[in-house]
């Protein structure tokens, strides 16, 4: 094998290429960066020898088969949906396919088909997921070596501003898909809490947040993110009473983004008749029903069940939710026009900083005794182009991808990586990056 296309080259695709590229001079490969901005694609080569770009229109079958025909493996940087679309033609093509997305009920029923054709498809193989899934079942294998009773187990991811970058009351900025991030938490988050199911609907789940300590860091709220209850079988944790993944966020973050929720800013389903023509303050009073004494801000503190003075009130003030100051986006739904304002409010300066933290929480029982281990990541980007986002989503696949390449990866099918012969060597590389976790462990 001598040939890698990665498609995609946004802003979670910079530290992969950088890495693959690097390894394609050391053993002679060659990389395609291919993408809809060929301009951007180009700035990722960045002239490097091992490297070429590619315009591509990826829902343009004839130029995504030819493009893919001429590759060994293929890594989607695309959005998630996509990825499907890829992954039938690395079938038909037998190629590899490294994506860093959750993998979809459709992406599994490619399993067998990848098998036959001896095709090695990963999924999940960025940060959350992907790290998350490697440094918990290294932890778990090590703890049931030990003779452990597992009895709970929870993960906590967020991508957050350094605190030194941190100059804006939400405490919050930009490091990754910004749309990813308006509308994340849409569905219902599920989980096992004391043995007992746990489900907490879109409208519900800011409002259902808990606070954990950081070694070193302090407090910060996390929401539950997504459905728990998938990683019990994967993880090798089918009786456990208790299971959780969530996101982490600032504190106060997650009240006033359930003030958003319960507006309606949120919402993507349908567009806003001549939102082009409105005022943010005209949209604002648009979601107002019932009394209309008093401004706009307070009529919406009421609807909120808040004081106009409130920490609440001041974020969405903060953010111009209330000037009279033209959107300017045709025919846009609720959450791109709160996509776009927050663009321009949670950007990240050019030598700002973002911090990735993850955290995973151990309860078991060994030789008579219960404990508590706790094991946590932090890391710092080093400015805008070089975030830790970027870092923690990019190496651990291009990592992989390098062991692909080299032969030395014999999981075939649609896998995460939850098995040692993926999750040791790709984790032991990463301290070569700075990715490792401390341990703090106590006695009940």
């Amino acid at each position: 094998m001598n040939s890698i296309l990665v498609i995609g080259a946004g802003r979670s695709a910079t530290a992969l290429i950088n890495y693959v590229l690097k390894e394609a001079e050391k053993y002679g490969w060659s990389v395609t960066v291919a993408d809809a901005d060929p301009e951007l694609a180009a700035k990722k080569i960045n002239n490097h020898p091992n490297g070429r770009s590619a315009w591509l229109d990826v829902l343009k079958v004839n130029d995504r088969h030819d493009l893919i025909s001429r590759a060994d493996v293929v890594v989607s940087m695309l959005p998630a949906h996509l990825h499907l679309e890829v992954a039938h033609d690395c079938i038909r093509l037998k190629k590899h396919l490294i994506t860093a997305s959750y993998v979809s009920k459709e992406m599994y029923q490619l399993g067998d088909e990848a098998r036959k054709r001896d095709l090695i498809f990963m999924g999940e193989m960025g940060l959350d997921p992907g790290i998350d899934h490697m440094s918990a079942m290294q932890k778990i294998h090590e703890l049931k070596e030990l003779g452990a009773t597992i009895k709970t187990f929870r993960s906590f991811t967020g991508g957050l501003v350094a605190p030194e970058s941190d100059d804006n009351p939400w405490h919050y900025k930009f490091t990754w898909n910004p749309r990813n991030v308006v509308l994340a938490g849409q569905g219902t988050a599920q989980y096992l809490e004391n043995g007992k199911y746990k489900y907490i609907p879109y409208n519900r789940l800011f409002k259902r947040y808990r606070t954990v300590d950081i070694p070193g860091m302090g407090d910060y709220e996390v929401y539950a993110n997504r459905d728990s209850l998938l990683y019990r079988e994967v993880y090798g944790l089918s009786g456990i009473p208790n299971i959780m993944r969530g996101t982490l966020r600032n504190v106060g973050f997650c009240d006033a983004w359930n003030a958003l929720v319960k507006i309606g800013l949120t919402d993507g389903s349908y567009p806003i008749h001549d939102s082009e023509k409105l005022t943010y303050l005209q949209l604002m009073e648009a979601f107002i029903s019932g009394s209309q004494e008093g401004s706009v801000k307070d009529r919406i503190a009421r609807m909120l069940g808040e004081e106009p003075n409130s920490d609440v009130m001041s974020k969405l003030e903060w953010l111009g939710l209330f000037k009279n100051k033209k959107i300017k986006l045709p025919n846009a739904t609720p959450a791109l026009i709160l996509e776009h304002l927050l663009l321009d409010k949670w950007k990240l300066r050019r030598l700002e900083k973002d911090m990735i933290i993850m955290q995973h929480e151990f309860e078991y029982e060994l030789e008579g005794k219960e404990h508590i281990t706790l094991s946590t990541l932090v890391m710092k980007g080093t400015r805008r182009r070089d975030t830790a986002m970027s870092r923690l989503v990019g190496l651990p696949m291009g990592i992989f991808v390098k062991f692909v390449m080299l032969g030395k990866i014999t999981a075939t099918g649609v896998n995460i990586p939850v098995m040692p012969e993926v999750y040791n060597p790709v984790l032991e590389e990463l301290k070569e990056f700075g990715v490792t976790f401390k341990e703090t462990n106590r006695t009940l």
